[in-house]
């Protein structure tokens, strides 16, 4: 029967987990469960024939991880598809049954996308007849659309499921939103179904269901993992009660899903049993979905930085390094001075060059509470995942910290070139936009949100390009790398001309000559000028100093007609170098 007729009246249940039932019943095995669809096919095969016999009415191709980014070659991806599309053919043989060609995500690098490994995939697929087919545990739709509409041009009678990995919260590991990821696939014509799978277990997945608002005639899905899992003795775990696991799916189906399934942690016993209770609602009433009702909010508090910037009146931000010991005493006392010398906003660095320094985050919250002090916090993507991030902007909202400056983040410094020191679960453009779709669902007090933008790069064409998608993902402003060269201001002046956003021109004072080759050798995203460094040849300390606040002066003359404010960055923790150049930006007007 075609799939959408057999839909019409029926509910569709898919297959349970192939990697984690492989690794439980193979743990001799080596390597991925892809390759064992060329070295064991009959074990392949037999997982297959395992959830039809429970009741299955579609299984998936062994496939998930079959393409050019974790596999060795074209040739490869080419021989593990049609090994898979056998062994999946070869179990449904003779059965009532769909075969869905299963596509997982392929990343996305900053040089390219990853449209030609899709491509690839899909033409495997075609070429051997496949008509169904399933990307599945996405992240983003990122070339979602455009792989569906490759599919319909080429078998337009295919049938199509895109589901996304979506946390308890209702948010992907990359910070999109699960509900409107859901929506712009429903929305793009080419897809006959969406829905979510992987991460979230069966109860969580029922809630995220029942908060669903979705417009247009996609049908929904969802396939949970068997609960959350345990590691023990190396090993990870799912112990999700197969009879519990059954009554959420029953249930998710009395909610209007018509495709349900399982993943991470599933067997066929799950599966079995879900069949069982599936069966017995048959002809009973499905209840339309009907979504919690939003939280009332309240009226956000004064944001003194936004409208400071929004009133076109200068504004002064001065950078404190945080201490790196518990040693705090010098680092309140400086930005009290620097407030009381006209600071708008104080900003603190994230453990920059990726050294431990205390944390940018709970120091803003201590200078907000204790000193009135409106803080900037710097919010690396490196070392913090999603849930950390989360939890962080939760209690800095909660604390009073309404502006955050995203950047993406020093990686730490390793000798051990195969290891990965850093955990980097997104970049700055991500995480804007996490935090956008943050203001616009679950916050009462949304956040402002600042970039940086580096004026002394090499191509500064890409860094510019960066800096307009960052405004897209919801950035207002951007602070800039110190300007100390004609190439500086040049870019600034480009900046300007091209960003709908608000910029804080960067200023830093160099204190010597041994200072400014320092900066030039050491310190990525500075470019102080020959003709600056020339100027501190022979100074001693109160000559390098005095030099430092002319100069300092001079370029924000310079960027004044550029610059919505000053981002002004305090060397060696001297507070009053900093106030004597706030002193005379003021005096300059």
């Amino acid at each position: 029967m075609d799939i959408r007729t057999y839909l019409q009246s029926n509910l569709l249940l898919f297959d349970g987990a192939m990697g984690t039932y492989w690794a439980a019943t193979h743990r001799s095995e080596v390597g991925s469960c892809e390759l064992a669809n060329l070295t064991h096919p009959e074990e392949v095969t037999d997982i297959h024939r395992a959830y039809l016999d429970a009741g299955c009415r579609a299984i998936k191709t062994n496939t998930f991880a079959a393409n050019a980014a974790a596999l060795e070659s074209g040739a490869q991806v080419e021989a593990v598809i049609s090994a898979a599309w056998r062994n999946a053919q070869r179990a449904a043989a003779g059965r009532d049954a769909y075969v869905f060609a299963d596509i997982g995500p392929i990343p996305q690098t900053e040089d390219a996308g990853p449209w030609e490994g899709y491509r690839e995939v899909l033409d495997c697929f075609l070429a051997l007849g496949a008509q169904h087919f399933l990307f599945e545990t996405h992240s983003s739709d990122v070339c979602l659309a455009r792989c569906a509409a490759y599919i319909k041009e080429r078998a337009p009678d295919a049938f199509v499921l895109v589901s996304f990995a979506v946390q308890p919260d209702g948010f992907t590991r990359e910070g999109r939103s699960g509900q409107a990821l859901l929506q712009a696939m429903a929305r793009c014509g080419n897809v006959d179904a969406v829905g979510f799978n992987c991460v979230s277990g069966a109860y969580h997945m029922r809630q995220l269901v029942q908060g669903l608002s979705l417009e247009g005639e996609a049908l929904l899905s969802a396939m949970p993992n068997a609960g959350y899992p345990v590691v023990a003795s190396g090993r990870t775990f799912y112990d999700s009660d197969p009879a519990y696991y059954a009554l959420q799916l029953s249930e998710l189906a009395g909610l209007g899903v018509k495709i349900l399934g399982g993943c991470c942690g599933t067997t066929p016993e799950h599966l079995r049993r879900t069949a069982r209770l599936l069966a017995q609602r048959k002809g009973t009433a499905v209840k339309r979905i009907s979504p919690n009702p939003p939280a009332r909010r309240k009226k956000p508090r004064p944001n003194r930085l936004q409208e400071k910037l929004n009133s076109g009146s200068k504004v002064l931000a001065v950078e404190l390094d945080p201490p790196k010991t518990t040693e705090l005493g010098k680092f309140m006392s400086g930005a009290w001075t620097l407030r009381e010398a006209g600071a708008d906003v104080i900003t603190i660095s994230d453990c920059p060059i990726g050294r431990a320094r205390m944390d940018s985050s709970l120091l803003a919250c201590k200078l907000r509470r204790e000193l009135g002090i409106d803080p900037l916090p710097r919010m690396t993507c490196r070392d913090r995942n999603l849930n950390a991030t989360k939890a962080l902007l939760l209690g800095l909202s909660v604390e009073g910290v309404d502006n955050v400056l995203v950047i993406t983040g020093d990686p730490i410094p390793s000798a051990e070139r195969d290891e990965v020191k850093s955990v980097f679960n997104f970049n700055s453009r991500k995480l804007a936009d996490f935090i956008r779709t943050l203001n616009e669902t679950e916050l009462e007090q949304p956040f402002s949100v600042f970039g940086a933008l580096n004026v002394n790069a090499r191509n500064f064409g890409v860094e510019l390009r960066r800096a307009r998608q960052k405004v897209e993902a919801g950035m207002c402003g951007f602070l800039t790398q110190p300007v100390l060269s004609k190439e500086g201001l040049d870019n600034l002046k480009l900046a300007r001309e091209t960003l709908d956003a608000h910029i804080l021109g960067g200023i830093i004072p160099v204190v010597s000559h041994r200072n400014g080759v320092y900066m030039n050798s050491e310190i990525n995203g500075i470019s102080v000028c020959q003709e600056i460094l020339d100027l501190y040849e022979g100074k001693d300390r109160a000559e390098g100093e005095e030099l430092a606040v002319n100069i300092s002066t001079a370029i924000a003359g310079e960027l004044a007609p550029y610059v919505d404010g000053y981002y002004l960055m305090t060397p060696f923790q001297r507070v009053g170098l900093m106030v004597r150049i706030m002193d005379g930006i003021r005096a300059e007007g």
